[in-house]
């Protein structure tokens, strides 16, 4: 209980950390949360979130729903609550509609436009959709007619889609989308075909601020959204990323403030676009080498916990002991990353066990957001 009591008061002065640490006057939009239940037993909760989007003042957010147990046929029963959930929130959560390629894809978006959806969102991985389905152009030209954005997951498991993906955006004017995940799963062809682009847009919403300093050398400030992915994605973690990654490629503070909140607040609100600018950011990163050895063994923790494994490898201890080598300069920072391993290192173990408050943990996952919080400092500590 100690360990974990630590934890929450850690995410608690973290999250102090992040409020102190944005511009003056941001108003911050998240482009990208879930509600509902996951078939792999992920579950994002109205309450939670709209705690949690009060507790950092997120005014707005784009909201849909999971990969639901009942999403068949066409995400009719998940749409619904979306809509149900949008319409208790007051505004605040802005409903975005999930489709189904194979379960009248068109019929179900009109019924949900017409019933007050905003938005259009589309997982080609979890519904095996191929960007070169003839059942696509007609969703695409839907939006275009109904002046509604597109999010499109362009995350990990998808081959590469940014030529079908650039081909389907040609063939619609004034057609609004937001690519997710940075577009990691394509990012070099994305970012190649959209940077400059009015109207295609990329959200922040990765695990790797190296990912995120990638991408932002790649494509104009005005193109970029802040997003967290709740429940995958939580806070502080999510806009201390967004925000020092920000700061270490070269944002000004009105770029951030666009980026965390006036970018899609533009798109919300039917606004036109801010005409794209050049990427920040140059095409190295200077890091520490006691940071970037903090890094590697962090990098090699994050799938051991996906798959609630064992530290069989002790890379949390190598990373604490990495912690002893002279800072250079680096002892805030050093200090900050201990306290926020040493805490995860005992929840780790207790996450492995069998009790409830084993499974308690494991819901949480505290320990994966205490070890992405001290990878986040081990990249941006010159932020």
């Amino acid at each position: 209980m100690d360990a974990l009591d630590r934890a929450h008061e850690l995410l608690a002065a973290w999250r102090d950390e992040v409020r102190r640490e944005l511009p003056q006057g941001v108003e911050l939009f998240d482009a990208h949360v879930h509600l509902g239940r996951d078939i792999d037993g992920m579950a994002g909760r109205p309450e939670e979130l709209l705690a949690m989007m009060d507790d950092y003042d997120v005014e707005r957010a784009f909201m849909f729903c999971l990969d639901e147990p009942d999403r068949h046929p066409g995400f009719r029963a998940p749409n619904d609550r979306t809509l149900a959930y949008a319409e208790a929130s007051g505004g605040r959560l802005i409903p975005f509609v999930r489709l189904d390629l194979k379960e009248n894809p068109v019929e179900e978006a009109i019924r949900c436009l017409d019933a007050g959806a905003r938005g259009i969102k589309l997982h080609p991985r979890a519904q095996k959709i191929s960007l070169e389905d003839e059942r696509l152009p007609p969703v695409f030209e839907l939006a275009a007619e109904r002046k509604v954005p597109i999010l499109i997951h362009g995350g990990r498991g998808l081959p590469p889609i940014a030529a079908h993906l650039h081909a389907l955006v040609e063939r619609c004017t004034d057609l609004q989308l937001i690519i997710a995940h940075a577009g990691i799963a394509d990012m070099a062809n994305l970012t190649s075909r959209f940077a400059g682009m009015p109207g295609v847009f990329f959200d922040t919403s990765t695990w790797s601020a190296v990912d995120l300093l990638d991408f932002y050398r790649q494509m104009p400030p005005e193109q970029i959204v802040y997003a967290s992915d709740y429940p995958y994605g939580r806070q502080p973690n999510s806009l201390l990323m967004a925000l020092r990654t920000a700061r270490v490629a070269g944002f000004d503070d009105e770029q951030i403030r666009n980026l965390l909140g006036r970018n899609a607040a533009r798109i919300a609100d039917g606004e036109p676009p801010l005409r794209p600018t050049h990427p920040k950011g140059g095409n190295e990163l200077t890091q520490a080498t006691i940071l970037a050895r903090i890094h590697q063994y962090l990098s090699m923790a994050t799938p051991l916990m996906w798959t609630r494994q064992p530290d069989s490898i002790g890379v949390l201890g190598l990373a604490l002991n990495t912690c002893d080598s002279p800072s250079n300069g680096y002892r805030e920072q050093t200090e900050q990353i201990r306290e926020l391993l040493k805490t995860a290192e005992v929840l780790w173990v207790a996450a492995l066990g069998d009790d409830e408050a084993a499974e308690h943990l494991r819901s949480s996952r505290l320990v994966s957001r205490l070890i992405h919080l001290a990878d986040v400092v081990a990249v941006t500590a010159d932020a």
